[in-house]
C-alpha cells in the first residue's frame, strides 16, 4: 500500500503473541504477560485499523465506478458526497497506522526517577532549580502521580543545589522522557538591586525506573559508605549514622542519600537511583549505536543539551529542539506543561514516522 510499510510482519508477530498467550504457564510472570497482553493488543489495534483503510479504499474504487458508469445525476451525487468523506478519511487512517507502527518504548509505563541540579548561575540557579521541581510535582498532581522525595541538597538561599525524586503512576516515563537536559532561566533575581536580568540555568536528568531483573548488581562492585546526616531535618537526622553512599565501582557513579532518618530506608533509596543510573547507562550505550537516527529523533534529550528557555520578563517559554514559543509561563511554572509535552511527542512521532517510511 503506497506510503504504508508492509502490515506482514506485524500480523506475523500477532499470531505469535497469540500463540504465547496461549500457553498453560503464559500467567506465570504477570510482569511479562502484562508486556506481551499489551503488546497483543496494540498489535490487534494496528491490524483493525489496517484492514478498516482497505476497505475504505474498497469503497472510493467502487464510488468511482459508480460515477463514471451512472447516468442517473441523483444517484451520482449521492455517490460523490460519499466519495468526498471516504477520501477525507484516507490520510489520518494512514496517519494512525504509521504511528501504531512505531515500535513501543519498553520504558513508557515505568515510573521515573527525576534528578534536578542547579547549574551556571549560583544562587539564582538553586532557586531555578526548586522552581522545576515544583513545576513537576504540580504536574505530576495533575496527571495523579505520587511524588517520592529519594535525596536533596538545598542551598543558603532556600533553593536546591540538587534534588532527586520518584514519580510513580500510569505511562510516568512516556509524557517525562522529553524533559532531559539543560533549562535556562532569564529573570531578575530577589537579589539584584539594580533590576539587571540574569542568566542562570539547570539540569535535569529523567531514568526509567529499573528493576532487579533490569539491571544484575554484583555487590562486589559496589562501596556502601555510612556516615552522620546533616542538615535540617530534626534532631534524628543529625544524630544517627544514616547517611548513605553507595559507590559504583566499575562506572565511578557515587549515589548519596540523607533524606530518611533509618539507614536501611536511605540504602534502599539509594539503590534504586543507582539501579536506574546504570539503566539509563546503558540503554544510552545502545543508543550510541545508532546515533544518526537517534539526532534525527526528539528523543530524550542529552542532560547537556540546552532544551528550553523561560524568560520571566516577557512571560515567555520557548523549546529549542522544535521551535516552540508559549506566551503563558506563570500557567507553565504552574505545573500545566501538557501543551508543551503533546507537541513534543507529536513531533517525534512525526521525525519516527519519516524515518520509517524512507
Amino acid at each position: 500500500m503506497e506510503g504504508i510499510p508492509s502490515i506482514e510482519p506485524f500480523v506475523a508477530r500477532l499470531e505469535a503473541l497469540g500463540a504465547k498467550m496461549s500457553e498453560p504457564d503464559f500467567y506465570n510472570d504477570q510482569r511479562k504477560a502484562g508486556e506481551i497482553s499489551r503488546e497483543h493488543q496494540k498489535l490487534s489495534k494496528l491490524r483493525e485499523t489496517y484492514e478498516k483503510l482497505e476497505k475504505t479504499l474498497a469503497q472510493i474504487d467502487e464510488n468511482r465506478a459508480i460515477i463514471a458508469e451512472n447516468a442517473d445525476p441523483e444517484f451520482v451525487a449521492l455517490a460523490r458526497e460519499d466519495l468526498a468523506a471516504l477520501e477525507a478519511a484516507v490520510e489520518p487512517l494512514k496517519a494512525e497506522i504509521l504511528k501504531m507502527m512505531i515500535p513501543s518504548d519498553p520504558t513508557d509505563s515505568r515510573n521515573t526517577v527525576v534528578e534536578i541540579r542547579a547549574g551556571t548561575g549560583g544562587d539564582e540557579a538553586s532557586l531555578f532549580a526548586a522552581d522545576l521541581y515544583r513545576m513537576y510535582c504540580r504536574y505530576a498532581d495533575m496527571r495523579g502521580w505520587k511524588v517520592e522525595n529519594l535525596s536533596s541538597s538545598e542551598s543558603p538561599a532556600g533553593g536546591f543545589k540538587e534534588i532527586c525524586f520518584l514519580l510513580s503512576g500510569e505511562d510516568v516515563y512516556r509524557y517525562m522522557k522529553y524533559e532531559s537536559g539543560t533549562h535556562r532561566v532569564q529573570r531578575v533575581p530577589a537579589t539584584e538591586a539594580n533590576g539587571r536580568i540574569h542568566t542562570s540555568a539547570a539540569t535535569v536528568a529523567v531514568l526509567p525506573e529499573a528493576e532487579e531483573v533490569d539491571i544484575q548488581i554484583d555487590p562486589a562492585d559496589i562501596e556502601i559508605s555510612i556516615a552522620r546526616a546533616s542538615g535540617p531535618g530534626g534532631q534524628g537526622v543529625n544524630t544517627t549514622d544514616s547517611a548513605v553512599q553507595i559507590l559504583h565501582k566499575p562506572t565511578g557513579m557515587i549515589v548519596k542519600c540523607a533524606d530518611e532518618r533509618s539507614q536501611l530506608k536511605n540504602k534502599t533509596k539509594a539503590m534504586k537511583v543507582l539501579r536506574s543510573r546504570l539503566l539509563e547507562h546503558k540503554q544510552q550505550e545502545e543508543h550510541d549505536k545508532y546515533a544518526q537516527s537517534r539526532r534525527e529523533q526528539i528523543g530524550t534529550g542529552d542532560r547537556s543539551e540546552r532544551i528550553r528557555t523561560y524568560n520571566f520578563p516577557q512571560s515567555r517559554m520557548t523549546d529549542h529542539r522544535i521551535g516552540l514559543t508559549l506566551h503563558s509561563l506563570p500557567q507553565i511554572m504552574d505545573g500545566e506543561i501538557e501543551e508543551m509535552i503533546r507537541s513534543l511527542e507529536d513531533a517525534d512521532y512525526a521525525a519516527r514516522i519519516q524515518a520509517l517510511i524512507k
